[in-house]
């Protein structure tokens, strides 16, 4: 495995812009307040040969009972635990406060390597304050700015100086994405956490407790995923700050790069109009999808309750009829385990590929209970169809003439493919293309 490197430090000292600037791109969310990163963050960095994995966490505030502080304490103090090296970052410009003797006993206890870099000290005028920070007892204070990019190429040489071996770099594993979205306080982490096995992010009661999109690898029956956990989605009239927009963003790009797509919805607020514009975003990006409707275990049940939600939610997703619905419980684990399971079968079926012949004896078949129509007495003649394209499937369809198709016998077309073929929690799509008579297909 990459060594891995742990940037620590109080709040607001520029962690995440020094791990974006090491990562060359923007990864975590900047912003000049503090608490803005929770959860960890890694990213892979490659400098003169040596290739280690870096972790950006938010700040510790090491005295602090304040139950957000608290969690980000945890799961900075994971990064510790795990990491190989430590990286200890302080802010020029405001000096040394006691809140850094805090964080350096705190690095000192951990035993692990660790280096001390002071960032923001960006002209001439600040590196005497550097000096300063021999009191930490922590060594050598290296001078930077992570926001202008001075003095990186030093810190980062200094890093991998302290790295035991070269580990080669390794070529990019394919990796099945699965991105979870829904809205604040759906129970997202915590179904992350659930298919995790273990506490990967922040779980609270407090709404916006995810800013970032969190990737996080894992393994199952032998396939190689990564989950990305984002955070919750409000209405575009309700996201009043700039890190919630940013996070919202995230989210929205972590829809876009993912293979699947977990739609989270709080079963004991039942599907909301937000929820629904969630769904019909990840329709749009032709995502296969599965609906999990979470806190299942808030709602009283009889025989009939599970049919009213899932005929509730074919009202008001009409759009995507395919979904897949699971209810579970992420606090007690109530049906967690068959989650993995779905989400495969939605993304089997988005890459399934239909033989031209099966496919045009099933549209044959459609076309004699239902004939094609007709428009000023020329009747629609289908003379072929093929498959062009998997995730999401697309199907071609070779027609006399695409104006005399019909909505509602594309619709019609498309039931019956599904009919036929299972294509449950998958878009598809289907594209008509004039040709002439005589290139009809036999």
């Amino acid at each position: 495995m990459k060594p891995l490197v742990a940037a620590i430090g109080r709040p607001n000292v520029g962690k995440s812009t020094l791990f974006n600037r090491i990562a060359g791109r923007r990864i975590a969310i900047v912003e000049d307040l503090p608490g803005v990163t929770r959860d960890r963050l890694y990213t892979d960095v490659e400098w003169c040969g040596y290739n280690f994995t870096m972790i950006d966490t938010g700040g510790l505030e090491m005295k602090s009972n304040d139950e957000m502080w608290s969690h980000i304490r945890r799961q900075a103090e994971f990064a510790v635990r795990s990491a190989d090296l430590i990286l200890f970052l302080a802010d020029g410009k405001s000096g040394i406060l006691p809140e850094d003797y805090e964080v350096a006993d705190f690095v000192r206890r951990s035993k692990k390597p660790y280096l001390l870099a002071v960032n923001k000290v960006d002209n001439k005028e600040n590196e005497p304050v550097v000096f300063d920070f021999f009191d930490l007892g922590l060594g050598n204070p290296i001078s930077i700015s992570a926001e202008q990019g001075k003095g990186i190429g030093d810190l980062l040489d200094e890093v991998t100086g302290l790295l035991k071996e070269k580990i080669p770099e390794t070529e990019a594993e394919d990796r099945i994405k699965i991105a979870v979205i829904g809205r604040p306080n759906a129970g997202k982490s915590s179904v992350v956490n659930r298919l995790l096995g273990y506490e990967r992010v922040i779980v609270s009661d407090i709404a916006g407790t995810t800013r970032d999109a969190i990737d996080t690898d894992f393994t199952y029956r032998g396939e190689k995923f990564t989950l990305v956990d984002t955070a919750g989605i409000r209405k575009k009239k309700n996201v009043d700050e700039d890190v919630e927009y940013y996070s919202v963003l995230r989210a929205l790009e972590a829809v876009r790069r993912a293979d699947i797509v977990l739609i989270v919805i709080d079963a004991a607020e039942e599907i909301t109009e937000q929820d629904v514009r969630l769904a019909g975003y990840v329709h749009e990006n032709g995502k296969p999808s599965v609906i999990l409707m979470n806190k299942w275990d808030k709602i009283e049940k009889d025989a009939y309750t599970i049919h009213k939600f899932n005929a509730k939610l074919k009202e008001d997703l009409k759009f995507m009829d395919y979904f897949l619905p699971i209810y579970v419980s992420a606090l007690n684990g109530q049906r967690m385990k068959n989650v993995m399971s779905e989400l495969l079968r939605a993304y089997e079926n988005a890459k399934k590929r239909v033989t031209t012949g099966v496919l045009n004896d099933v549209i044959r078949e459609a076309v004699s209970v239902n004939e094609p129509p007709s428009k000023n007495g020329r009747r629609l003649k289908i003379y072929f169809a093929t498959q062009a394209m998997v995730s999401p499937p697309i199907f071609v369809f070779f027609v006399n003439d695409t104006e005399l198709v019909h909505f509602s016998y594309h619709r019609y077309l498309e039931n019956s493919l599904r009919a036929a073929i299972d294509f449950s929690g998958t878009p598809i799509k289907l594209e008509f293309r004039k040709k002439s008579e005589k290139d009809k297909y036999d």
